[in-house]
């Protein structure tokens, strides 16, 4: 990874690199920042054995303390910045971090205050604090003192960096590093990020990526994206998803750093700030999720806002609803370039052609050098013949080295023959198009059937007046489960339960279909931090709803 790093600041180093808020960096000032934050770690003694944490949203502090990492030997573990602190600790101590790299902001998010705590918590050694006025052009820095305080910025200030072996660093004075770095032996199988899992189903596991695997996954992408051409001229990737997400991390950030693509940055995947990018920036290249895509589509004022630079979007992170993919089309003329992936294969591992057939509902065939199998759901041992559903199952060079520090759990979703078992269900067609059912982990067993909530959610999609949905098992005397439904109205919009039920009866088998009583009406549905829908949340509403109803079940005699 570092060697295409430093190949894309030779060969592209006058070109603008980083383009955030207005404040733009060649890829000669990247690459020096980066040769100036890896030789301050040195300094602090961090090497080959050491982690640090990247708990950042969006901004050039993520990319340099990334390439920063890397260059030193040490691996990146990916945070999410907005994780509670017992969250971050328990990742933090999983994956014996030794310095985190944290933006100084407290409103109106606590991200700061949640990694102060985090250390307190944990094993954590240092925190290296990055403020955001260094990040922004001189008038955007400006108002930005001005709004909130100088003194405000880093809070403890009288520990921040004042005393040799304290707790904080300053990002900017290890920018300020002299002398050369020392030369370090990175080989293709060290061990270059962990990634962390999303955690449905129990304590999140570090997907532990090498070298090797990252850098095969950008020759992938590469050669599947761009058919292995460089453009004749630069073009622009806008990046509105945060790097610290597998998708994003290797669809965006590094894949547009080896094209020598320029980086159009936004902190957050804000809808109108993305309109408002592609208007004034005109980039080529976007990718979101769906749900991001709908929003866009459905922006009150989007005719006017140009989008016309935009030539490839791609959709991955979640399932691509029909009823989006058409909305976006018809607003762009662009066919959504549906992919698939996970963190344990450094993001990509199926896509539909650029310049190919794209069918509908499918993620596409495999990246090159990708191996795919379906595993029969009951018998694992056992594959499936095409056109039946099984589980997915993948080998490639993509494919994680091991979940860190977890031999059980890697034995687990490995087989004898090497192959990763995703978990996920789909199956393939006879043109090899794979399309993805379900979660297994989400599967709804019904009286012994077994019910995929994406199914069922397409079906109530389908109905007009409905804006998202998010269906979920909740737990049935008589039946084991039964199908539950959170629908998000459109806007202005009022649904009956029975007329939705009614619409669908045509649509799904018996126990399939949602009852009345279990179809719950919301204004918004839970999102996660890249904005697909989160089923955990309300798993754990109803998860506690049943406690609370235990507890006020009257008890009979002598109970």
């Amino acid at each position: 990874m570092i060697e295409i790093f430093d190949e894309s600041v030779k060969k592209y180093g006058d070109r603008t690199c980083l383009n955030f808020l207005g404040q733009k960096l060649t890829y000669k000032e990247v690459g020096a920042m980066v040769e100036r934050f890896a030789k301050g770690l040195q300094d602090q003694g961090i090497g080959k054995d050491s982690t640090i944490g990247v708990c950042l949203p969006n901004t050039p502090f993520y990319v340099v303390a990334y390439y920063g990492a890397l260059k030193t030997g040490a691996k990146v573990a990916n945070f999410n910045p907005t994780s509670p602190p017992e969250a971050l600790a328990q990742q933090i101590n999983d994956s014996k971090t030794d310095f985190i790299v944290a933006l100084n902001l407290k409103d109106p998010l606590p991200l700061f205050p949640n990694v102060e705590k985090a250390m307190e918590l944990s094993s954590l050694k240092k925190i290296i604090v990055c403020e955001m006025p260094d990040a922004l052009p001189p008038l955007k820095k400006f108002a930005y003192k001005a709004i909130n305080g100088v003194k405000s910025l880093w809070g403890k200030s009288a520990m921040v960096g004042s005393k040799k072996g304290g707790k904080y660093l300053s990002f900017k004075k290890l920018l300020k590093s002299k002398g050369a770095l020392k030369p370090v032996d990175i080989s293709p199988d060290d061990v270059a990020v962990l990634q962390y899992t999303g955690g449905t189903t129990g304590v999140p596991k570090g997907a532990a990526l090498t070298h090797s695997n990252l850098s095969a996954n950008l020759e992938q992408a590469k050669l599947w994206f761009s058919g292995g051409k460089e453009s004749p001229t630069q073009e622009k990737t806008l990046v509105a998803l945060p790097f610290f997400h597998v998708f994003s991390m290797t669809v965006q950030m590094n894949l547009a750093l080896y094209l020598g693509d320029e980086l159009v940055v936004l902190p957050k995947p804000d809808v109108k700030a993305i309109l408002e990018a592609i208007d004034k920036e005109r980039p080529q290249k976007f990718a979101a999720v769906p749900p991001l895509y709908k929003k866009m589509a459905d922006f009150k004022t989007v005719k006017d806002y140009d989008l016309s630079s935009l030539k490839t979007c791609i959709s991955g992170g979640a399932p691509l609803p029909e009823t989006t993919m058409m909305a976006f089309k018809k607003l762009t003329g662009l066919d959504l370039i549906e992919g698939y992936g996970l963190s344990e294969t450094s993001a990509v591992a199926t896509a539909n052609p650029v310049n190919g057939q794209k069918k509908l509902g499918s993620v596409g065939l495999p990246m090159p050098k990708t191996e795919i199998k379906f595993a029969n759901i009951d018998f694992p041992d056992q594959t499936v013949p095409i056109k039946m559903e099984g589980e997915i199952c993948l080998r490639g060079p993509q494919v994680m080295k091991e979940y860190f520090g977890r031999p059980d759990e890697t034995a687990k979703v490995f087989d004898k023959d090497g192959f990763f078992h995703t978990g996920d269900i789909g199956m393939m067609d006879e043109d090899g198009y794979v399309f993805i059912t379900d979660r297994i982990k989400d599967m709804i067993i019904v009286n012994g059937f077994k019910a995929f909530p994406k199914k069922i959610e397409e079906a109530i999609r389908k109905y007009e007046d409905v804006s998202e949905v998010i269906v979920i098992g909740i737990p049935d005397e008589s039946v084991g489960e039964v199908v539950k439904a959170f629908v998000q109205p459109k806007e202005g919009k009022t649904i009956k339960p029975e007329d939705l039920v009614a619409f669908l009866k045509d649509k799904l088998t018996d126990y399939e279909l949602p009852r009345v009583k279990n179809v719950e009406f919301r204004d918004s549905l839970p999102l996660t931090q890249i904005g697909k829908p989160d089923k955990k949340p309300l798993r754990e509403e109803e998860k506690a709803k049943r406690e609370q109803a235990k507890k006020s079940a009257p008890k009979g005699p002598g109970l």
